[in-house]
C-alpha cells in the first residue's frame, strides 16, 4: 500500500481526517462528509488525492449540487483537464464528456484513452440519470493484480510491451437501433489514428507500484504473432479482472466516482435494458508510462484516419 501522508492544516482550513469506509480488501472506498467543489481547501484536495492512491477508486454520495461548471472546477484542482480527443465536449463545457446510454455503452474492460502517449492520470465521473435497476460500474485494481502474479511470470511480463490504438470497434458499444448512432460515428470519423506502445507493466509515477496496463485499446503484444498475443492478453486480462481485485458500485443520482486511471481497469455493466443512463466524465491529463527498466511510452502512429 502507498503511504498516506498527513497534511498540516491551519485553524481556518480543512482539519478533520477523511471519513473513509473501505469497500473491499483490495479496491475502493466511500468518503463521507465531503462536499465536492472547486473551493475545497488545498489540504482537503491533498487528502483526497492520497486516498485515491491508496484505494484506486473512491466514491462520494449525495453530490447533487454539482453541475457541469462546478464538476469541472473541482476536477481542475486535481490537474490539467483533458478533453476527449475524438468526441466533442458537452455543449457549454471545456472538457465534460456526456456518456449517454442512447449513444454508447462502455461495457468492456478498459483503461481510458491508452492510445495516447500521455494517457489520463484520473477521471471524475458523476451520476446524472441512473436506471432503476442495473447500470453498475466495476473497477479492477491492476496493482494488486500484478502483485499477485507468480514470481516467474512477473519476470516475463515485466519485459512485455503492447501496442494500444484508437482504431477500436466502437460499433460493439452502440445500442441496437440507437437514434444517435450516426452522430456518434461522425464524431469518431474525424479522429486521427493514434497508436502508442506502452509497457505491459508500468511503474506508477506517484506510488512506485507496478501495475498492469491493459484494456480494450490494446491491439497486440509487441513481438508476438496474433494468436500468441491474444492468448497472453486473455491470461493477463482474466487475472486482472478476477473477483478479488474488483469493486462494484451501484449508482444513485449525484454519486461521484474518482479513479486512478494508471492503476485500474473499469467496465460499465450493460444490464439495464432500454432504461436511460447518463453519467458525465471530466478527465485529468497524465504522463507517459514508465517500464520497470526505465523506458517510456513510444508513439508509433499519429496520422489522419
Amino acid at each position: 500500500m502507498p503511504q498516506i501522508i498527513e497534511h498540516p492544516t491551519s485553524s481556518n482550513e480543512f482539519r478533520a481526517p477523511l471519513d473513509i469506509e473501505p469497500l473491499t480488501v483490495r479496491t475502493g472506498a466511500v468518503i463521507h462528509g465531503v462536499t465536492l467543489g472547486g473551493e475545497l481547501p488545498e489540504p482537503a484536495i491533498a487528502s483526497i488525492r492520497q486516498a485515491l492512491l491508496r484505494y484506486k477508486v473512491i466514491f462520494f454520495r449525495g453530490q447533487v449540487h454539482l453541475d457541469e461548471a462546478s464538476h469541472e472546477a473541482f476536477t481542475a484542482r486535481l490537474g490539467t483537464l483533458l478533453p476527449h480527443p475524438a468526441r466533442d465536449p458537452l455543449a457549454g463545457t471545456r472538457a465534460t464528456l456526456n456518456l449517454d446510454s442512447r449513444d454508447t455503452r462502455s461495457s468492456t474492460w478498459h483503461t481510458d484513452l491508452t492510445f495516447l502517449n500521455a494517457y489520463p492520470q484520473l477521471s471524475v465521473l458523476r451520476g446524472v440519470k441512473i436506471p432503476p435497476l442495473g447500470g453498475d460500474t466495476l473497477w479492477a485494481n491492476t496493482a494488486t493484480a500484478y502483485e499477485n502474479l507468480p514470481a516467474l511470470f512477473k519476470e516475463f511480463v515485466d519485459q512485455l510491451w503492447a501496442l494500444h490504438s484508437n482504431v477500436f470497434d466502437y460499433s460493439a458499444l452502440i445500442p441496437a437501433g440507437s437514434a444517435k448512432a450516426d452522430a456518434f460515428h461522425q464524431q469518431l470519423s474525424r479522429r486521427e489514428v493514434v497508436e502508442t506502445e506502452h509497457p505491459v507493466v508500468s511503474v506508477h509515477p506517484e506510488t512506485g507500484e507496478r501495475t498492469l496496463l491493459l484494456g480494450h485499446f490494446v491491439k497486440r503484444i509487441v513481438g508476438f504473432n496474433s494468436a500468441d498475443s491474444a492468448h497472453l492478453l486473455a491470461i493477463l486480462n482474466n487475472h486482472a479482472t478476477a473477483d478479488e481485485n474488483i469493486v462494484r458500485w451501484r449508482w444513485t443520482q449525484g454519486d461521484v466516482a474518482i479513479w486512478d486511471n494508471r492503476a485500474t481497469l473499469h467496465k460499465a455493466v450493460d444490464d439495464y435494458g432500454q432504461a436511460e443512463r447518463i453519467v458525465r466524465r471530466v478527465t485529468v491529463a497524465g504522463t507517459p508510462a514508465t517500464s520497470t527498466d526505465g523506458r517510456v511510452s513510444i508513439t508509433r502512429s499519429s496520422a489522419a484516419a
